[in-house]
């Protein structure tokens, strides 16, 4: 009787020892995160700290938002995604791709020419700038024009300037915005357009010059869960708008938009 009893309570102690380690595992998960390039910096940090508040994962992919959102349309696998633009994530709401009801504009940027950290030169960037000029024979690199957001904010701020014709044979053109950036940090570009916060991102590069608002379209990163999302997708979102979410893109020079 000893023997049955120690045996049944052993068995029960195993049990639930088992069920708490199961309920530990499935209190613990994953989302998965498609977000524009220039987001890395801050979403790194953001992600680490989720995950030590609350034991779950966020599996970042960063690349332009065209390409991250043509990667969804194909089907790959996503729960969330923070593009540069409204054209790209308009673009998965019109496929039905998104949880509309979930949208919201996040963050804004603003639009900056670089070049290399030692650059002696600063330009004040106004109607008829003369930028085919300031590259000096070499080429100026931009993400994409034509997909990449960076890019077309940067078409739309050289076409409203003037300065659009002079140098769009000048083009360096990458297939996101931190890889313009990176072609002027290692100076295989003597000036760039990025974004501000792109600039806060490498010791290799100095703003020499900041585009005017009213040159282009208003920089806005809005964010979505996609279809078939789970729920800890919704929690990771509202995270984003905690005061550390807040202080990571801050402190990247995002501005925190308000909250729908």
């Amino acid at each position: 009787m000893h023997r049955r009893s120690f045996a049944a309570g052993l068995m029960a102690v195993s049990i639930l020892a088992l069920s708490v380690f199961h309920a530990a595992g499935a209190a613990a998960g994953e989302v998965r995160v498609f977000a524009a390039a220039s987001l890395k910096n801050a979403l790194d940090g953001i992600a680490k700290d989720w995950k030590a508040e609350t034991g779950n994962d966020v599996v970042l992919t960063y690349a332009a938002s065209s390409a991250l959102a043509k990667q969804v349309e194909a089907g790959a696998p996503a729960d969330l995604f923070i593009s540069a633009d409204l054209k790209w994530m308009d673009y998965l709401a019109k496929a039905d791709l998104i949880k509309k009801d979930s949208r919201e504009n996040l963050l804004g940027n603003a639009l900056v020419l670089v070049g290399p950290k030692d650059a002696a030169k600063t330009y004040e960037i106004t109607k008829g700038f003369d930028l085919a000029g300031a590259l000096s024979g070499g080429r100026l690199a931009v993400g994409a024009v034509e997909s990449v957001p960076a890019g077309i904010y940067a078409k739309q701020s050289l076409i409203s300037l003037g300065a659009w014709d002079a140098v769009k044979d000048k083009l360096a053109e990458a297939e996101n915005v931190r890889a313009a950036l990176l072609l002027v940090s290692r100076g295989e570009a003597p000036l760039g357009i990025v974004y501000m916060t792109d600039s806060k991102a490498d010791a290799g590069v100095k703003v020499v010059g900041t585009f005017p608002e009213n040159a282009h379209d208003p920089i806005i990163y809005p964010v979505a869960e996609l279809k078939n999302a789970p729920a800890l997708a919704a929690e990771f979102q509202k995270y984003l708008r905690s005061k550390k979410a807040d202080a990571s893109f801050t402190g990247q020079g995002f501005t925190v938009l308000s909250a729908k």
